[in-house]
């Protein structure tokens, strides 16, 4: 078994703590049934906001919402790169998977663009 990276990126609408946690729950419950993930498998996951996200900790909503409990979670401010998208949340989940395993990346709302 080894560890592989799922990235995935929302925007939220407002700074507002409904907001954040519609956009966590949103995106994770995407990422999870993207790639079939069991939350007993997963590592870590790191949180990345912009800087105009402070209402909540989008990993409490992880946690109280979808069942994270035993999983190690962080949140950080994203680099404030002049022209970048704002009002993003980013999720980098570290799964414990097998080697042949393929990551699909997802990107929601405003966040698609990020991958054009």
């Amino acid at each position: 078994m080894i560890s592989k990276g799922i990235r995935g990126a929302i925007t939220v609408d407002k700074n507002t703590e409904d907001s954040i946690r519609d956009a966590v729950i949103t995106l994770l419950k995407e990422l999870i049934a993207k790639n079939n993930i069991e939350i007993s498998k997963i590592s870590h996951v790191i949180f990345t906001t912009t800087k105009d996200i402070n209402a909540a900790f989008p990993a409490k909503f992880a946690r109280v919402d979808l069942g994270f409990e035993k999983t190690a979670m962080m949140c950080f401010n994203e680099l404030d790169v002049p022209y970048s998208l704002p009002m993003c949340l980013r999720i980098l989940i570290v799964l414990n998977c097998e080697e042949d395993f393929e990551p699909e990346f997802v990107y929601l709302k405003g966040a698609a663009n990020l991958r054009k």
